[in-house]
């Protein structure tokens, strides 16, 4: 895989990224419950192992948390973006929801 192949932050949905955060905040707890429960097995090696995750999982949460304010932040732009292109053209805002609401109703009628 190239990293002209790599996905970009666009390629991902709002709801994917949700659901990443999620998934990254269990790994978390679940590694910080792992470092807990080895922290009294001795062994320099495994100290120093422990002090070395202790740092990696510090800085992923300060990283995750700067994601998830971004996610919020955008999140925020396009509701008030939205909110503006439907004040602005309240009739296609309408028929956009008419058109949608009918595919989902379709959607739904088939199962």
């Amino acid at each position: 895989m190239s990293l002209r192949n790599l996905p970009t932050e666009s390629d991902f949905s709002d709801v994917t990224k949700e659901q990443l955060i999620a998934d990254f905040k269990v790994v978390v707890a679940d590694a910080e419950a792992l470092i807990k429960a080895t922290a009294n097995t001795g062994g320099e090696a495994l100290a120093s192992l422990r002090i070395k995750a202790e740092d990696s999982l510090a800085v992923a949460k300060s990283k995750m948390v700067e994601v998830q304010e971004s996610l919020v932040e955008k999140s925020k732009v396009a509701a008030k973006v939205t909110d503006e292109y439907v004040h602005e053209n309240p009739w296609k805002a309408v028929g956009i929801s008419a058109g949608v609401g009918l595919v989902i109703g379709l959607l739904i009628g088939r199962r």
